[in-house]
């Protein structure tokens, strides 16, 4: 009776400390199978424990996890690759509505005397995102005001160094033209204006160039990354606040092309841009369809695409589409396809646009792989 008594004291125990956990926990079996479900994750999720306990937990994840899931475990069981277990993540979870979110997730695992049970501790990460977003957001506009307050201050300068050759461009060619217009006594006069002339517009057009090139100059430090880590990271903050239509978002990347050599920040913006706009595309659509997946190219290079299910683009778009201040958006500002292609070349890759197999816009964008680079 005395052991019975400290077993039901010792649950007791345990079920007041796990409703005190901030971060959701939830235990499953080996055949994935819910067997419990602590308090943080009923407010997560918006299930009750009752609902949840034995159903597959593939019920908190989106498309394709949610299909993917079991075969995820009997490869586990089989093979003993960890690919998640004792490795936090950051993914994307599903709520009772069909909503998405962003969440870190760890897994741990553990033997009982009966079975194998697998714990996972989840975060929610929308209120950091929507920080770091917004952190993003401002760092993006101080590099603005700070960029266009330097072409400001650098401009009272281009104009006295361009009036320099432009004057003497006006007066050789001046020269010349009487030269011209009189009696050519002295050919090689002539020759020397023009030939003058000549070098200071070269000067002008040296002087335009180096403010181009400042202003267009991005600081890259290429490094050797994981495009699966990047997708998911970067689809994770893009899916932050998409509502609560359910998308269905299908992720297929190529296992041998996963190592790229590239500017992290830069690919993940671009990631960020596209699928944003390809939500933005599907808000009206009657079937939200979102698709990331990449392929081998040839030359060494992976092919990444984002496709959706949402109107399209017409041919008339499609053909100016990268240029600036180019934009189907009433409120847009028609610069950020643009941004997009300057950093997917600034990775030595190219971006482009088309139809989608899945009925709407496909955008694809090239990076190099690891291995090509460092063969």
């Amino acid at each position: 009776m005395g052991a019975f008594v400290q077993d039901r004291f010792d649950e007791a125990h345990l079920r007041s400390i796990l409703a005190t956990v901030p971060d959701a926990m939830v235990v499953i079996d080996e055949r994935g199978r819910i067997m419990s479900f602590s308090a943080a994750a009923e407010e997560m999720f918006g299930f009750t424990q009752a609902e949840v306990v034995g159903e597959n937990v593939s019920i908190l994840m989106p498309s394709p996890d949610r299909e993917r899931h079991d075969g995820y475990i009997e490869r586990y069981r089989q093979t003993g690759r960890k690919n998640i277990i004792g490795i936090g993540r950051v993914t994307t979870a599903r709520r009772r509505d069909g909503s998405t979110f962003p969440i870190e997730l760890s897994v741990g695992e553990a033997m009982t005397p009966e079975r194998r049970v697998f714990t996972g501790f989840i975060r929610d990460l929308t209120e950091r995102q929507t920080a770091e977003l917004r952190l993003h957001q401002l760092q993006d506009e101080l590099a603005h005001v700070a960029r266009v307050s330097a072409v400001g201050s650098l401009a009272a300068a281009l104009a006295h160094e361009l009036n320099q050759p432009l004057a003497a461009i006006t007066n050789y060619l001046g020269a010349a033209q009487e030269l011209v217009d009189g009696d050519i006594s002295d050919p090689e006069m002539l020759r020397d204006a023009v030939s003058s002339a000549a070098e200071q517009a070269l000067r002008a057009a040296e002087i335009v160039r180096r403010l181009r090139d400042f202003i267009a100059r991005g600081e890259t430090v290429p490094r050797v990354e994981s495009l699966r880590k990047l997708v998911r990271e970067a689809s994770a903050l893009a899916l932050l606040g998409s509502g609560k239509n359910e998308i269905e978002v299908r992720v297929a990347l190529e296992p041998a092309a996963d190592l790229v050599f590239v500017d992290a920040i830069h690919v993940q913006q671009i990631l960020f841009n596209l699928i944003r706009n390809a939500l933005e595309a599907m808000e009206t659509a009657p079937i939200k369809r979102l698709e990331i997946l990449s392929s081998r190219m040839t030359g060494g290079m992976v092919e990444l695409s984002i496709s959706d299910s949402g109107s399209g683009l017409s041919p008339d778009v499609l053909a100016n589409l990268f240029e600036p201040f180019r934009t189907t958006k009433s409120s847009g500002m028609g610069l950020g396809l643009s941004i997009c292609r300057t950093l997917a070349e600034a990775q030595g890759g190219r971006i482009s646009a088309g139809s989608s197999s899945v009925g709407g816009s496909r955008f694809a964008f090239t990076l190099p792989l690891a291995e090509a680079v460092a063969g």
